[in-house]
């Protein structure tokens, strides 16, 4: 019977084996026929190293400091052997502690993967993939699929395809792993990983996670540097330390422990790591600049910022003291005046007299490639327009002191009927010289103006000085009733400072290659076409400043406690959409405004109120060590006729001269007062 039942089990293991045997072999064949493929189809080294589908555009500003990074960084190619040794072993250490002995996988790392996702409750290959550092190559290389922009919607989810940790892609994973290990040392495998690996912020490769984070060489780093490097790589967005530092020191100390657990640190480098953790470099803990990068990308030329292959280093004009200034300016003023919980939004630019922007900031917080309230936001400007009206009355012959009427008004619109323009504050003052009603910002007046020059001829001179957008046909014109964007409309308040140039905005001066030291192209200052004399920027720059000074001026909240002039204009929409304070000093040009991105109405807000605040916030702080300058403005002599026995308290009650008297009885033809 022991025989019977030996024989039967000896022809059943027998046809077992037999079977088991040839399947093995056909298996072994088939892996070993995929790792040839494999292996005839890879690249010499250096062909591996950077594989970016896109470049990166890394900005410095007019310090020659870098302050951003955008696209995807490549610090350069690194090598196992040129790298700190601390970044290597915390790399090992922490990814694949068997690196330099397996043969491309780990059956016991993949064993233990799949007993702690089942023990989790995942599925046996989500989750922990037990992967070796040869796999991870396998999977940054995809197989040695590269990106084809027409086959994929977005490099995002190539990259997510490629990372896929399906039971298939695991045995596809096998004979690529083992090809990669025959064609390349261990040395090369690892420096292919150090190359292309994704360490968040952008950074493509170890060096340009060193440089984004530590300012230094991935050859410099220390063991504490390293640790936070390589902790990255578990999940590189969420552990950046640009994003949470503490989290990321958290994470650094964990792969410290596994350093000293391997033999790489002695304990007095272990002790000193955890009592001095990695910080971040100057630089890179500022953050500083964000809309004004976000602009930079959006206004250069596609190819060379959006759109890039190559490397690209952009010399700008941004100033980080005066960008810093204007950050705080407008924290101070929400911290300090605006009720908690405000929903309302602000907006900064900074500008020089050509158009160079030294500071922009778009909004209360920053996301990168969010919506910039500075750049991307049209709104109403309301009596911030009036200066464009004033101007042309200055360049044919007004002067500031001539008379205009501020009385009831109704004029008959062509298709629409009756159109009577009303003051903010509803009610009439009488005549008043032009500078009075420009500091009052009184409307009826400014449509007097406008409507005895000629619409269209303001709408040219506003145009000229950069509002480029679809003006309103209408009289209402004169009161701001068109759209611009802040940084039109500082620009614009650029062309009076500078003497009536019309300026074109820019932030950038050249761009170059990363690899080249010539610019590919470069830009020099914005000032472009006269708009109107020097004279009658001057007369006007004296008007505006008024807006501050005179006793009934809108704008004397804005007013600089230091002692320096300035000058501007406040403005206040419809409803209170919107507000206003655009203004300059001899050094610069300050654009605020004021609103809600749903565009419903502000409370209790006008240009004369926290929009001036936040100018007069952001003015005293960016001139802080600087010397006092007077404004370029020509001080009208008043004339020296006795005011008239009719004239209000409250009012300058100078009669205008010769010209003022012929238009104002103009004006009474036409009006029909």
């Amino acid at each position: 019977m022991t025989r019977f039942f030996g024989a039967i089990f000896g022809f059943f293991w027998r046809v077992i084996w037999g079977i088991a045997w040839r399947v093995t072999a056909v298996l072994a064949l088939l892996l070993a026929g995929a790792t040839l493929y494999f292996y005839a189809g890879m690249p010499q080294l250096t062909e591996m190293l950077d594989g970016r589908a896109r470049g990166s555009v890394t900005m410095i500003d007019a310090d020659g400091q870098v302050f951003a990074w955008r696209g995807e960084t490549f610090g350069g190619f690194i090598t196992a052997d040129n790298v700190s040794p601390h970044l290597r072993n915390a790399i090992v250490a922490t990814e694949d502690r068997r690196f330099w002995w397996h043969f491309g996988i780990s059956p016991r790392g993949i064993a233990g993967a799949i007993r702690g996702n089942l023990a989790a409750g995942r599925s046996a290959f989500s989750g922990a993939g037990g992967s070796t550092i040869t796999q991870q190559v396998a999977k940054l290389l995809c197989l040695g699929n590269a990106y084809n922009p027409d086959e994929w919607e977005s490099e995002a989810e190539y990259e997510a395809d490629c990372r896929r940790g399906t039971l298939w892609r695991k045995i596809q994973e096998m004979p690529y792993a083992f090809a990669l290990e025959l064609r390349y040392s261990k040395e090369e495998i690892l420096t292919i990983y150090m190359n292309r690996a994704f360490l968040g912020a952008g950074a493509r490769g170890f060096e340009a996670a060193a440089q984004r984070y530590f300012g230094r060489s991935a050859a410099e780093v220390g063991p504490s540097e390293a640790a936070m490097l390589a902790g990255l790589l578990v999940a590189p967005s969420y552990y950046a330390p640009t994003r949470n530092l503490r989290r990321a020191q958290e994470r650094a100390a964990v792969v410290i422990g596994l350093m000293e657990r391997e033999g790489y640190l002695t304990p007095v480098e272990v002790a000193e790591a955890r009592a001095y953790p990695a910080t971040l470099s100057e630089a890179a803990e500022s953050r500083t600049g964000g809309y004004f990068a976000d602009w930079i990308m959006q206004s250069g030329p596609s190819w060379l910022t959006r759109e890039t292959t190559e490397d690209v280093v952009i010399q700008t004009t941004l100033d980080q003291r005066i960008q810093r200034a204007a950050e705080e300016a407008l924290n101070h003023v929400f911290e300090n005046r605006v009720r908690g919980g405000s929903v309302a939004e602000a907006a900064i630019v900074v500008m020089s007299a050509d158009g160079a922007v030294r500071g922009m900031v778009g909004g209360r917080s920053h996301v990168s490639g969010g919506f910039n309230r500075a750049t991307q936001a049209q709104r109403q400007t309301g009596s911030a327009f009036k200066p464009f009206v004033y101007a042309l009355a200055m360049e044919v012959g007004y002067e500031p002191y001539d008379m205009v009427e501020d009385a009831p008004l109704t004029l008959n619109i062509r298709g629409s009927g009756p159109w009577s323009p009303r003051n903010y504050s509803n009610d009439f003052l009488g005549m008043m010289t032009l500078t009075e009603a420009l500091a009052r910002s009184q409307n009826i007046p400014a449509v007097r103006i406008s409507e005895a020059m000629g619409r269209e001829e303001v709408r040219r001179a506003a145009n000229a000085f950069g509002l480029h957008s679809d003006l309103a046909e209408g009289p209402a014109l004169a009161l701001g009733s068109s759209e611009a964007t802040l940084l039109e409309m500082t620009a614009a308040y650029a062309g009076i400072l500078n003497g009536g140039n019309a300026v074109r905005p820019y932030g950038f001066t050249s761009l170059r290659l990363a690899a080249e030291r010539e610019p590919l192209m470069g830009i020099g200052g914005g000032i472009t076409t006269r708009v109107i004399s020097e004279e009658a920027a001057m007369r006007l720059t004296w008007m505006m400043s008024q807006v501050l000074e005179a006793p009934y001026g809108t704008g004397r909240r804005a007013r600089l406690s230091d002692g320096r002039e300035a000058a501007g204009k406040t403005g206040t929409t419809q409803a209170a959409r919107d507000a206003w304070f655009v203004g300059f000093t001899a050094d610069f040009v300050v654009g605020v405004w004021m609103g809600n991105d749903d565009n419903t109405p502000l409370t209790g807000v006008t240009g004369g109120g926290l929009p001036a605040e936040i100018w007069r916030e952001t003015m005293e702080r960016i001139h802080r060590g600087m010397p006092l300058r007077p404004l370029p403005m020509i001080e009208p002599q008043r004339p020296s006729l006795e005011p008239p026995s009719t004239s209000r308290p409250g009012t300058t009650g100078q009669p205008g001269n010769a010209l003022g008297d012929a238009i104002r009885d103009i004006l009474g033809g036409i009006l029909g007062n």
